[in-house]
């Protein structure tokens, strides 16, 4: 993929517009504040909350990564032996939180990249 790809920019969580500014300035896995979002790009000025409550609309990306993970987690555990009821519990809970600061980014980024209504523009892209 190359640097400028519309792919790139949403594994790497850049801006839609410019695709090098980021848009959240912190690790996702700095436990206190993985959630914390730039509220615009820090290079071309793009406001990234659309409107009022537009990420809202990510919960149900959010809410499909967690079914893929409880699905993944759960079939795996029954291919690899009989276990207790705790013991899928614990391990598609302990999962989702887990991944709860990765699952959240790309919910958002996702959601701003595909529902936004946000071009490419090449004359911030350079």
């Amino acid at each position: 993929m190359s640097s400028n790809s519309k792919g790139s920019a949403i594994l790497h969580g850049k801006c839609p517009r410019c695709r090098k500014g980021t848009m959240f300035p912190y690790s996702a896995y700095n436990l206190i504040r993985f959630h914390k979002m730039n509220e615009d790009c820090p290079v071309c000025g793009l406001r990234f909350e659309r409107e009022p409550g537009f990420f809202f609309g990510a919960m149900y990306i959010s809410y499909a990564f967690s079914v893929a993970i409880f699905t993944t987690v759960g079939v795996a555990l029954t291919v690899l032996g009989d276990y207790s009821l705790y013991t899928y519990l614990i391990g598609i809970g302990g999962s989702v939180l887990l991944l709860l600061p990765v699952s959240f980014r790309y919910s958002r980024i996702l959601f701003l990249h595909l529902f936004g209504g946000i071009d490419f523009d090449p004359q911030y892209g350079r």
